[in-house]
Formats: C-alpha cells, structure tokens, sequence
C-alpha cells in the first residue's frame, strides 16, 4: 500500500489518496518427507453420530450409556481414523500444515496475527466424509496401530490409529503474498514446521503434551514459485 500526497489548494488543506496494490500472489511447492511415522486420528462418522445420539437424548442418558460401553471394533476405528478423499487417496489436512506454519512465525518473531493473511496451504481435495481440504500423501500406505492413553478421568484406555511409517510424502503448495515473504523464507518455514512442531497426532508441539515423536519430516524443495494470475 502506497500513501499519495496531494495539495487542495484553495482550502490550503492536504489529501491523501491511498494507492492499493494488487496481491502478488505466488505458490511454491515444497515436497515433505516424513523423518518420523505419520499418526491420524480424525473424529470419525461413527463416534459423530453416535455423540449426536446420546445428546438428543440429554444428559442422564447419557451418563447411564457410558458405563455401559459396546465392544471395540478395531478394525473400524482404523478406518473411521484415516482422512480419506472423494477420490480415494490418503491426505493431511491442509489446515493443520497451515496452522504449524503461523505458529513457527512467533519462533521469528514474525506476529501470527499478520502470517494468517500472508500464506494459505492449497489443498488437493476434500475429505469424503467431513469435506476438510488435505494434502494428498504420494507415498506410504497406512497400518492399524493399537497403544494405551489415558483418558480424562485418569483410566486407561486401548486407542487405535492409522499410522504411516516415516518415509511418507505429500507435495504442499503453499500461497503466499510475495510482497512480505520470499520464496526461500516461505520453504524455510515449512521446514520448521517439520522440524520443530510436526502434524497430526504425537507432534512435538502437542497442545496436550510434549508429543511421541511423530509427524516431523524434513523438505525437497527446488525454489521455482508459480506466478497466479492478478
């Protein structure tokens, strides 16, 4: 944004006019590689609706269901799990690439308020079941993965998650605005989203914990951004 400077003369009073630019809006794409396994464990449609269910029916039903808990079917939990596509494929949501980002700004005292309108992770297509904007993972195949947690009330619990092992990879295109960041900043922060606060579940920055360890990777980037349209 450019302020003019401009004289009314007859009032002896002083105008400004204020000059918008368009957004220079480039996109770089950074391969990511998993240097530790990928966990997912999206909210699934099952345990959706089955919340929906006991909320309909009100807070005492509600209570009287929990102690009464129907017999795990793991292998439906694998799935419910995994982020799928319309298409088929397995994806990270791009949100989640996105939010690692804004909060790797504040290790650079860059202010996250200002880096939400300043980068966007495009997506590859939306998940089947929720319409969440994912990432598509070009490499790796997910397995079922069973581990206590500890729930809420302090008991322990048998969780199972997808998993996919380290040497996963997915292609992020990021937009940015490349009037307040170059190319080469915009692929160093997605590597220190990788290094430094991960994705998805057992993620070093976890709001919850310290995390398990997963969902870092490192970047194969070549710095040729594409030039959108105006």
């Amino acid at each position: 944004m450019r302020v003019m400077k401009e004289e009314k003369q007859e009032k002896g009073e002083v105008l400004q006019k204020i000059l918008i630019r368009p957004v220079n809006r480039q996109v770089l794409c950074v391969k990511i590689v998993g240097t530790a396994p990928l966990v997912m464990n999206r909210f699934g449609k099952k345990a959706r609706e089955a919340m929906i269910a006991r909320q309909k029916k009100g807070d005492a039903q509600s209570k009287r269901q929990k102690r009464n808990l129907p017999p795990k079917d793991f292998d439906a939990l694998f799935l419910d799990s995994l982020h799928i596509s319309r298409e088929g494929w397995y994806g990270i949501p791009a949100h989640g690439i996105r939010a690692g980002m804004v909060r790797a700004c504040k290790l650079v005292n860059y202010q996250m308020t200002d880096a939400k309108m300043a980068f966007f992770v495009e997506a590859d297509g939306y998940d089947r079941n929720d319409e969440t904007p994912l990432v598509r993972i070009i490499k790796g195949r997910p397995v079922k993965h069973i581990m206590p947690a500890r729930n809420d009330d302090g008991s322990v619990d048998m969780r199972c998650r997808a998993m996919f092992a380290a040497g996963w990879e997915a292609d992020v295109r990021v937009g940015y605005d490349a009037d307040l960041f170059e190319a080469s900043s915009v692929a160093n922060l997605v590597e220190r989203v990788g290094q430094q606060i991960g994705v998805l579940e057992g993620r070093p920055f976890s709001k919850d914990s310290c995390g398990m360890g997963w969902g870092t990777f490192t970047t194969l980037t070549k710095l040729r951004p594409r030039m959108v349209g105006r």
